[in-house]
């Protein structure tokens, strides 16, 4: 019987390959990058299960989302002087106008914020926020890593992921918008 291409046993000590072969510890956070670039592909994709109240036109930029998550994931997994050998798959840099536009188109049937809102609403919206703040994650990561010496991020990365923070923010608020449900205001008390 054939083994599984699913497990090879090679990161059974903690360690694991980048794109280029180079051995690393899996706690590096290189690995760390990627590894939370992964998880917020999945957060989205559970997102888009819960979300009932989705457009045709949003559930194809989440799509593309995804996809970028990839492209992503595989520059993080990847030592900047192997990038340009891999032929690696490019970040879509018109998605980041992509994500604007669609928060502005988004915001201006919001009411005007003027406090903190609490994550909350609908399944659908509080997933998204779930996805907000693992891409807050996602973000404080990769710059951690662009600071070490030897790991540049390209700053369209940064970018993309900065925006996108803020479209599932404001997705979150409209899907909530949709049912009827008001943003609920953090209290001080």
């Amino acid at each position: 019987m054939a083994k599984s291409s699913v497990y090879t046993g090679t990161g059974d000590k903690g360690e694991t390959s980048l794109v280029g072969g180079q051995r690393v510890l899996k706690s590096e956070i290189k690995i760390e990058a990627y590894g939370t670039a992964d998880e917020l592909n999945s957060q989205v994709g559970l997102a888009l299960s819960l979300a009932s109240n989705l457009g045709d036109h949003e559930v194809e930029v989440l799509h593309s989302v995804q996809n970028n998550l990839f492209n992503l994931g595989s520059l993080l997994a990847t030592v900047p002087e192997d990038r340009a050998k891999f032929k690696l798959p490019p970040l879509n840099k018109n998605l980041i106008s992509t994500l604007e536009s669609e928060m502005d188109k988004m915001d201006g049937t919001l009411p005007k914020l003027t406090n903190f809102i609490l994550p909350a609403g609908t399944s659908g919206s509080s997933a998204f926020h779930v996805c907000r703040t693992v891409c807050r994650r996602l973000e404080r990561i990769m710059v951690q890593l662009g600071n070490l010496e030897g790991n540049e991020i390209p700053q369209d990365a940064i970018q993309f992921v900065n925006r996108l923070s803020d479209y599932f923010f404001v997705l979150s608020r409209s899907l909530n918008a949709r049912e009827g449900i008001s943003d609920i205001l953090w209290s001080k008390d």
